[in-house]
C-alpha cells in the first residue's frame, strides 16, 4: 500500500510539472495577474501605486488569495511572484490527484486512472465564458478549481467532510467558482436516504458554514477597502455598453452562435460517456457527473434573463456563465474513463472513439470542428492526423494494460501519458498564449523602479489594447494613468468605469498623436513611454533603450 501511493503520488507529481513546465504551461504578468500583483504589492506597502486606479481600488474583500500572500510574505521574505507560483504548482497538483481519485471511484485500476488524469492534465480553453480549465496564471480561480475536482474526487470516494473542507477552501479563494458545486451538493443532501448517510452529507455542509463565516471576518478586517460594491443596483444604459465592449464574456448575446452548439455537443457527449459508465459510479457521484454539466448549460439562460433582462449589477461579478467551465472538464474526463471502460471489454473501436473525443478537447476550442473538419486547411489537417495518433497510442495503452506483464503495459502507458504534452504544443502548433515579455520591458520596468519617484504616474499613449503598461505597473511598481487591462474591472466597480473610461478616451484611444502630449501633463501624468518609432521631435527622452523612449512631463 505505501509503495503504491508512493507511485501515485510520484506520477502525480510528475504530470503536475510537466503540465506546467510544458503543455498547457503557465505565464505570470499576463493575464489576471496584472491586476492582482499590484493590489497585493499596495496592501504590502501602502507608500506604493496610490495614484494607480487598479491598486488604490482592490476588489480581494471576498476572497483568501491576499490574505494568504500576505502571510506567506511575511513567513518566508520572497517575492509574491515565488509564493503565487508555489501556490499554483501546490492547487494544480491537488486537482490532478481529485482526477484521480475520481476515475478510481469508477472503477479504473491505477495505470488507466493516471492515464486519465494526465489527459485532463493537458487543460482546455472554455471559450465564450473566457476561462480556463488549468489556468496559466496564479490566480484565484486557478486555485479553486483544482481543489473542486480534489472535493469532487474525495466526494467519489464517499469522504463528505474532505470533500467539504476541499470546497470551502475553493469557496475561500474565489467564492464564484464554486456555486455549481455546491448546489449538486446541497440537492445530493435533501435526497432521501439512510440516516447515516444523511448525517454524513449533512457534515460534509459545516465545512461550507466555517468558511462563509471566516471569509466574512477577513472582510471586515480589510486593510484597504476600495470603492463600495452595490450587489443590488441595476445596470444603466452607459455601463452596459462599457461592459459589452471592455467584458463582452459576460453577455451571452455577445457570442458567436457556434459556441452554443459546441457546448450542447460537449453536454451531450458527457451524458453518453456518464450513461456508459453510470453503473460504477455511486448516488453520490451520479449526481456531480449529471449536475455538475447541467448548472453549467443552465447558467447561459440563467444569465441571460438576470443580466440581460434584468439588468441585475452582481451577474457580472459572479460571471456565472464560467460554469460552463464542467461541462468542458467531465466531458474531456467521462470520455476517457468510458475509453477505459471500453478497452476492458475488448470494445477497442469504442475506445478509440472516446479518446479522439479527450485528446480533440485541450487541441482546438471548437471541438465539432475536429470532427467536421476543413481538410483542405493544412493546420486544421495537421491537429485531425495527431488526435487520431494520440487515440491510437491512448488505446493501445489501454489494451496493453489488461496483460499480465508489467513492462508491455509501463511501456505502452508511458508514451500514452508523456507525448501529448509534447505533441499538442509542437505538431500540433497549439500556443496557448504568446510570450508577451522582453528584455527592453523588463530594462525600463527595472530603470523606473530604480530612477523615478515612488508616486511618480506613467502612460503609454500609443500602446493601445497591447499589454505593456500592465507589466510595467506590476514589475516597476510605479502607477499607471490607464491601461486596457485595467479596464477589465468595469464588472466590479461602477465609479472605477466611469473614471476608467474617460481617462482612456482622453489619452489612448485612437491612433497616436504626437501633439496631444503636451496636455497630458495638466492630467498629472509625469512620464510618457512611446515606441522607439514615436520619437518627439525636439525633445530628449530621459530613458531610451531599443524599443521605448521615455519623456518626462514636469
Amino acid at each position: 500500500m505505501t509503495s503504491h501511493r508512493l507511485l501515485v503520488a510520484a506520477a502525480v507529481i510528475a504530470l503536475t510539472l510537466l503540465g506546467y513546465l510544458q503543455f498547457p504551461g503557465h505565464t505570470y504578468l499576463q493575464s489576471d495577474t496584472q491586476i492582482y500583483v499590484p493590489i497585493l504589492e499596495r496592501l504590502w506597502d501602502p507608500g506604493l501605486l496610490g495614484r494607480d486606479l487598479v491598486a488604490r481600488e482592490p476588489h480581494v474583500s471576498f476572497t483568501v488569495y491576499d490574505e494568504v500572500a500576505l502571510l506567506l510574505r511575511r513567513l518566508t521574505g520572497l517575492e509574491f511572484h515565488q509564493i503565487l507560483a508555489f501556490q499554483h504548482v501546490v492547487f494544480r497538483a491537488l486537482g490532478i490527484l481529485g482526477v484521480f481519485l475520481l476515475a478510481g471511484a469508477l472503477g479504473l485500476s491505477t495505470r488507466p486512472a493516471l492515464l486519465v488524469a494526465a489527459w485532463f492534465s493537458l487543460g482546455a480553453t472554455v471559450a465564450g465564458a473566457s476561462v480556463l480549465v488549468l489556468e496559466y496564471e496564479p490566480v484565484p480561480r486557478g486555485f479553486a478549481v483544482p481543489l473542486l475536482l480534489l472535493a469532487l474526487g474525495l466526494a467519489a470516494r464517499g469522504r463528505d467532510v474532505s470533500a467539504g473542507i476541499a470546497a470551502a477552501a475553493a469557496f475561500l479563494y474565489h467564492p464564484p467558482t464554486v456555486y455549481p458545486f455546491w448546489i449538486v451538493y446541497f440537492c445530493l443532501t435533501l435526497w432521501p436516504t439512510k440516516p447515516a448517510t444523511m448525517k454524513l452529507r449533512i457534515e460534509g455542509l459545516l465545512p461550507l458554514l466555517g468558511g462563509v463565516l471566516l471569509l466574512f471576518l477577513f472582510s471586515r478586517l480589510q486593510t484597504a477597502v476600495g470603492q463600495p460594491q452595490d450587489f443590488f443596483a441595476r445596470i444603466d444604459a452607459p455601463l452596459e455598453r462599457l461592459q459589452r465592449l471592455r467584458a463582452s464574456y459576460c453577455w451571452v448575446s455577445e457570442w458567436g452562435p457556434s459556441w452554443f452548439g459546441h457546448y450542447l455537443f460537449l453536454w451531450g457527449a458527457s451524458l453518453v460517456a456518464f450513461w456508459r459508465v453510470r453503473r460504477f459510479a455511486s448516488q453520490d457521484l451520479r449526481f456531480f457527473l449529471v449536475g455538475l454539466p447541467l448548472v453549467g448549460m443552465l447558467s447561459m439562460p440563467v444569465s441571460y434573463l438576470l443580466l440581460e433582462k434584468l439588468k441585475w449589477s452582481l451577474l457580472p461579478q459572479l460571471q456565472p456563465m464560467r460554469a460552463l467551465l464542467f461541462v468542458t472538464v467531465l466531458a474531456l474526463i467521462l470520455a476517457a474513463v468510458a475509453a477505459a471502460k471500453a478497452a476492458e471489454q475488448r470494445r477497442y473501436w469504442e475506445t478509440l472513439l472516446w479518446l479522439a473525443l479527450a485528446a480533440a478537447i485541450p487541441m482546438h476550442m471548437r471541438v465539432l470542428q475536429m470532427f467536421w473538419p476543413d481538410l483542405s486547411h493544412p493546420l486544421i489537417r495537421r491537429r485531425v492526423s495527431l488526435v487520431l495518433l494520440l487515440a491510437v497510442l491512448g488505446a493501445l495503452a489501454l489494451a496493453l494494460g489488461r496483460l499480465r506483464r508489467q513492462w508491455p503495459a509501463w511501456a505502452a502507458w508511458a508514451p500514452a501519458v508523456v507525448l501529448p504534452f509534447v505533441l499538442i504544443p509542437g505538431y500540433g502548433q497549439v500556443k496557448n498564449y504568446p510570450d508577451l515579455h522582453h528584455p527592453d520591458l523588463a530594462a525600463l520596468s527595472q530603470w523606473a523602479r530604480s530612477s523615478t519617484p515612488r508616486d511618480a504616474l506613467f502612460l503609454f499613449p500609443d500602446a493601445g489594447q497591447q499589454f505593456d503598461p500592465g507589466i510595467f505597473r506590476a514589475s516597476a511598481l510605479r502607477a499607471v494613468y490607464v491601461d486596457w487591462k485595467a479596464g477589465g474591472q468595469v464588472n466590479f466597480l461602477k465609479a472605477f468605469a466611469r473614471e476608467w473610461y474617460p481617462r482612456w478616451q482622453q489619452t489612448m484611444a485612437g491612433r497616436f498623436q504626437a501633439k496631444r502630449v503636451d496636455a497630458f501633463a495638466a492630467l498629472g501624468i509625469d512620464y510618457v513611454v512611446l515606441r522607439a518609432a514615436n520619437q518627439l521631435p525636439g525633445r530628449s527622452p530621459v530613458y531610451r533603450n531599443s524599443r521605448y523612449l521615455v519623456y518626462g512631463l514636469r
